[in-house]
């Protein structure tokens, strides 16, 4: 049960200089424990609620216990403060927040971490979607080396460029408001200097970093995209791009199902043209071999409710719903949340076209690649997408038309910034029932060897396991074998995707 929050009173700290006005905006009072002792009151509020919630308490020496639920709160003085706004100044704890905010007129936003240096990037990332609000962020931690070493940490966790680091001449900022030296926190707060270097740096300063191993990255499913590209590597963008129908969400629900279960990675997904229940019992289909999002009788509700109480409890699927609105900032808020405050390392995006501005799609589209690509690098993630295509010189995609990088939308900006691209090909009204079920994945782009360029598997989708196989002979149009037959439902390991597909159907079941 938490402790019960004490009573104080707002007053003049003349030991600190702090004048009754700014302790009382901030809330921070003075009074005594439940032992008579003295202390110092700093309250905490919930940033949605705005409710006090906790009180980190300060003892002549110096122990700061907490009081009620820190958990719920927001860095100090953040309700103070609405969002947004050109600077906001971060201190190390309360009374430099206080000093800093008094020195300024209590015109300009001044917060505290909660917990001291060592967890500053923890509570800047719990509450980072209120510090990237604003243009320009300034630290003013202690000029000791572990509040610098928390400042670069901090600066590493935000938008590159935004940060600024402040120097102060004495050890922090109340200090300084104690030997007179006021100019000397206003001339840190607007002189603080980026906290980026400018990326340049000696072979032997950066060796250690150099000659760690290199490794695979993530698998895919499908083994054949696995050889081509080495894995999925944290700071890459892929790209998919498919005619209407063809079978990208059903590629893609086969593949974050593989990730989740097999790999046991956290996985974001953000599709924004189809609602969270449909995306959840696409994914618990996948894990089960049944079109649970289909109500075609092959399969009994309670089966399917165990399968999503079986991909509920693993924790690692993260759905957003974006109700009818598609907006890149909102967009960009939600994967930061997830792979700072959940670890979600592997993000689904579908479909990047749905957040271009319809005004001037090529425009935004460069503009959206370019902070996507710096996203995946800055936060170490990798960001699955799919794009819709142009129209091809002959045929139609929906035709079985051969995908190329300049069939995507805003294809200049995807050539430069993508690392990965495939496109997904399927006559979806050949005459042939059986060979409506094929997809042809080609890799039309691969920036870390161009071994993979030109490369194509054969996927054929099995109405009995609703799920895609891989074909034998895969890697050529001609010869492929359906002779092996299993009724059984396979695994999506890569053991038993690398094989022949099973039973070829004359009925195909639509993507």
């Amino acid at each position: 049960m938490a402790s019960a929050l004490l009573e104080g009173k707002f007053a003049d700290i003349e030991a600190r200089k702090l004048k009754l006005e700014a302790c009382r905006k901030f809330g921070y009072k003075i009074g005594t424990d439940e032992k008579g002792k003295p202390i110092h009151i700093a309250e905490y509020r919930d940033p949605e609620t705005r409710e006090v919630v906790a009180q980190h308490l300060r003892y002549q020496d110096k122990e700061m216990p907490w009081r009620g639920e820190p958990k719920r709160a927001g860095l100090f003085g953040q309700t103070v403060w609405g969002g947004g706004g050109k600077r906001l100044i971060i201190t190390e704890g309360e009374i430099d927040c206080i000093t800093v905010a008094q020195v300024l007129g209590l015109k300009w936003p001044v917060v505290s971490i909660k917990s001291g240096a060592p967890n500053a990037a923890k509570d800047i990332k719990a509450q980072i979607n209120y510090v990237e609000s604003f243009d320009e962020v300034v630290l003013m931690f202690d000029m000791d080396e572990v509040g610098q070493k928390a400042a670069l940490e901090v600066s590493a966790i935000l938008t590159p460029g935004k940060c600024k680091i402040a120097s102060l001449p004495y050890k922090d900022a109340n200090e300084c408001l104690q030997r007179g030296r006021t100019e000397d926190i206003v001339n840190a707060s607007w002189n603080a200097q980026p906290a980026r270097p400018d990326g340049v740096a000696m072979l032997h300063e950066i060796f250690d970093e150099i000659i760690k191993p290199i490794e695979a990255g993530f698998p895919w499913v499908f083994k054949p995209m696995t050889d081509w590209t080495y894995g999925r590597r944290l700071g890459e963008i892929i790209g998919f791009g498919a005619g209407t129908g063809v079978g990208k969400t059903d590629f893609f629900t086969q593949q974050i199902t593989y990730d989740v279960t097999e790999l046991k990675q956290q996985v974001g997904v953000i599709f924004l043209e189809q609602v969270r229940g449909e995306t959840a019992n696409r994914i618990a289909g996948k894990l089960k071999g049944k079109a649970f999002h289909i109500p075609d009788g092959s399969w009994k509700d309670i089966d399917r409710v165990a399968a999503l109480r079986e991909l509920a409890d693993m924790k690692r699927v993260h759905l957003y719903n974006s109700f009818g609105k598609s907006d890149w900032e909102r967009i960009k808020q939600i994967i930061r949340h997830l792979a700072l405050n959940d670890g979600v390392k592997l993000f689904y995006l579908d479909h990047l076209t749905a957040l271009a501005d319809p005004a001037s799609e090529r425009e935004s589209l460069e503009v959206i690649m370019e902070e996507l690509a710096s996203l995946a690098q800055q936060l170490q993630i990798v960001i699955h997408y799919i794009s819709h295509l142009s129209t091809p010189e002959k045929g139609s995609h929906e035709e079985g038309a051969h995908v190329s990088l300049k069939h995507f939308k805003g294809a200049r900006a995807i050539g430069f910034w993508t690392h990965f691209a495939f496109g997904l090909e399927r006559n979806k009204v050949h005459e042939d029932p059986a060979q409506r079920c094929i997809m042809t994945v080609r890799c039309i782009k691969d920036r870390l060897t161009g071994r993979g360029d030109g490369q194509t598997m054969l996927l054929r989708y099995n109405s009995k396991t609703c799920r895609l196989e891989l074909m034998s002979n895969s890697n050529q149009y001609g010869g492929v074998d359906f002779s092996q037959e299993d009724e059984s439902a396979p695994s999506l390991s890569h053991s038993d995707m690398d094989g022949q597909s099973n039973d070829q159907q004359d009925d195909p079941l639509p993507f």
